[in-house]
C-alpha cells in the first residue's frame, strides 16, 4: 500500500492563516496508532541512514530529511496565505515553481497551480509536463541536460493557495487540476 499526503490552506476575515500537511510517507506510517484517536503515527524516519558518513545518518536529536512543507508566504511584514505542494520529493521543486510563478509571473493562484512544470531527477535528467513549453525545454537540452516528457501529471506534484490582499482583505485560492482538492468559501 502506498501512503499518502492531505495539505490544507485555511483563512479567515479576521486574517488568521493555517498551512497544514500531513503524510504517512508509506503504508499506514509507522502503524501505531495513537489510542483512542484513530490517527497513525508517520514514519518519516525511515529516511533516516545508518551510514554513519551519510549526512541524514541516524544520530540524537536530528529530524530526518524529509519533504513535509507547509509553506506561508508573507511580503513586506504582511501575511499573503498558506500554500502547499503535495508529492513526495517534487515538493520542495514545487513549491519554488508555485511561488516564481506568484512573484515573477504575476500568475493568481489558479494559474500559478497549473502552469506547466519541470521536475530534476538526477544529475541532468530533468521530466517536465507533456504541456511544458517546447522553447523552454529545448535551451536546457542544448545546456547538456537529458529530457523527458511525462503524460503523468501526478509526477509533478499537487497544491493549494490561499492569497490575501492586505488592503482590502480579499481571499483568493486555487486548487490545481492535478488533484481532486476544492476551493471552499463562505
Amino acid at each position: 500500500m502506498q501512503g499518502g499526503t492531505v495539505y490544507l490552506a485555511t483563512a479567515d476575515d479576521q486574517g488568521n492563516m493555517v498551512s497544514f500537511i500531513q503524510s504517512n510517507y508509506e503504508g499506514f506510517g509507522s502503524a501505531v496508532v495513537i489510542p483512542g484517536t484513530g490517527i497513525a503515527l508517520q514514519n518519516r524516519g525511515a529516511n533516516f541512514s545508518l551510514d554513519l558518513s551519510h549526512p541524514n545518518r541516524l544520530e540524537p536529536g536530528k529530524r530526518p530529511y524529509h519533504t513535509i512543507i507547509p509553506a506561508f508566504l508573507t511580503k513586506d511584514d504582511h501575511a499573503v496565505g498558506p500554500f502547499g505542494v503535495m508529492g513526495g520529493f517534487n515538493q520542495p521543486q514545487g513549491h519554488v515553481q508555485v511561488v516564481l510563478n506568484t512573484i515573477d509571473g504575476l500568475l493568481d493562484p489558479q494559474a500559478a497551480l497549473d502552469a506547466p512544470r519541470w521536475r530534476w531527477l538526477a544529475g541532468k535528467q530533468v521530466l517536465v509536463e507533456h504541456h511544458f513549453p517546447l522553447h523552454i525545454a529545448k535551451a536546457l537540452a542544448e545546456r547538456g541536460h537529458e529530457i523527458k516528457v511525462s503524460m503523468e501529471p501526478e509526477m509533478f506534484g499537487r497544491g493549494q493557495i490561499i492569497w490575501r490582499n492586505h488592503e482590502s482583505g480579499l481571499l483568493i485560492g486555487g486548487t490545481e487540476s492535478r488533484t481532486d482538492g476544492a476551493v471552499v468559501a463562505w
